[in-house]
């Protein structure tokens, strides 16, 4: 498996990281680039006329890491750097659970933008939406506030209050919104029976436990629906992960050949990862849904299962975040999150900035709005739209069956691309049993 060919844990959302040590990427400055040396004394001599000559005594710490942070804003929107605190939040973040308001937010022209609230969490419950421009948490400005300090401001310890000043396409004035912080636990896997025979699998997000937690709900789903007929994995709005985990799940409905490989400037960049053969088999047709909303990791199992023609991939183009990110643990606790590498799916495709294209393209149909409101299509950010960017629902067991039934059938009602994957399923299934002459 995974584990035994590699230990690294790559991570390829927001919060996308790799953890190794230094020494494989130290730069090579005084071969490659000898002016080096020039503007570094360059550098040394504006930190001595500030030093000397600033109206106030200042701070080096804060004026270092200032420098460095801007040095690494120069670079793609994924590159950074964390202060102490910002790495122990990065992995807060990569364990699925802390105090917060559940929201996914980046930074988009400037300005503090929300990419997606996560299901059932305070951002979710109150009413923020995607491609929300937060200008002020608790009544303070957002304008220049780094991505990790908005994180900060916005977790907390469960039950307290955060207030939340959005803009909003369509509406004439800033929105106010107040939100408890609650425990968020991010629950990666999710699954249903639609109709008998046919299982439903929701992947939110790719944590520690998601290709466990897959393997779970795919006995389950086996064991209810015999024979099972046909598999919709949805990856809609799914951020992404851990690359191990994508592999994993990649892996668990291919039994041979390859699943991604990475390329950056560096041997120890690049890397090459095999499907083996399950020890259960997964043979049933998938269809996989995706969207915009769809990055990273989602995207290597959607490419995945495309190239090898494993799965139909049903929905819109993804995101197209294509780049691997490296974070370097410093000798002070800080940390430096920099772009190291693509990946590319089997075929050789880099989606960077460009993403999966779907087998059949289905747009989501959303909800009449009243007359009296415009209907306006939402514009879903996208990696080519990043400034600098590189070239189940589990049944409750108290439920009764014709409670379950009911959601289902209100789930198909409102989701036509989930009605559209299904109607495949069921299709494939007629031409199976035809016999052509």
């Amino acid at each position: 498996m995974v584990k035994k060919r590699t230990r690294l844990i790559v991570l390829l959302s927001v919060l996308a990281v790799l953890f190794f040590g230094y020494s494989g990427l130290r730069a090579k400055s005084n071969v490659e680039n000898p002016d080096i040396y020039q503007y570094l004394k360059l550098f040394s001599d504006v930190l001595n006329i500030v030093q000397e000559n600033y109206v106030e005594p200042v701070d080096h710490k804060k004026m270092m890491y200032g420098a460095i942070s801007g040095m690494l804003r120069e670079l793609d929107p994924h590159s950074s750097f964390l202060k102490p605190e910002d790495y122990k939040e990065l992995q807060i973040e990569t364990r699925g659970k802390f105090g917060g308001l559940g929201i996914e937010i980046t930074i988009r022209d400037n300005i503090l933008t929300v990419v997606a609230p996560l299901e059932d969490t305070p951002a979710d419950k109150a009413g923020l939406l995607a491609n929300d421009q937060i200008i002020k948490i608790d009544d303070q400005t957002t304008q220049d506030m780094s991505l990790m300090d908005a994180v900060q401001k916005m977790r907390g310890p469960k039950g307290t209050k955060v207030k939340l000043t959005i803009i909003r396409k369509g509406e004439r004035k800033p929105l106010e919104f107040e939100l408890v912080r609650d425990i968020i636990s991010i629950q990666s896997v999710k699954y249903r029976t639609l109709e008998p025979g046919f299982g439903y699998v929701r992947i939110s997000s790719f944590q520690s436990s998601t290709a466990g937690d897959l393997r779970k709900a795919l006995d389950h789903l086996e064991t209810e629906n015999k024979p099972m007929q046909g598999l919709i994995l949805d990856l809609r709005n799914d951020p992404g992960g851990l690359l191990e985990q994508a592999v994993e799940v990649s892996d668990e409905f291919l039994d041979e050949g390859l699943i991604v490989y990475t390329g950056g400037r560096l041997e120890s960049q690049k890397m090459r990862f095999e499907a083996r053969r399950n020890n259960k088999p997964r043979s049933y047709p998938i269809v996989a849904l995706v969207n915009s909303g769809s990055a990273s990791a989602s995207e290597i199992v959607a490419g995945a299962l495309q190239d090898h023609k494993r799965a139909i991939i049903l929905g819109e183009p993804t995101f197209g975040k294509g780049s691997v990110q490296t974070v370097i643990p410093l000798s002070d606790g800080s940390a430096l999150r920099l772009t190291t590498s693509l990946y590319y799916t089997p075929s050789g495709r880099s989606i960077q900035a460009k993403g999966i294209e779907p087998d059949i393209l289905v747009k989501r149909e959303t909800p009449a709005k009243p007359e009296d409101q415009p209907v306006e299509e939402v514009k879903r950010m996208r990696e080519k739209d990043l400034p600098r960017h590189m070239e189940n629902h589990k049944p409750e067991s108290g439920a009764s069956k014709q409670d379950r039934g009911q959601e289902e059938a209100r789930m198909l009602e409102q989701d036509n691309q989930l009605r559209r994957a299904l109607e495949l399923l069921k299709s494939y299934k007629i031409m199976a049993q035809m016999q052509f002459n």
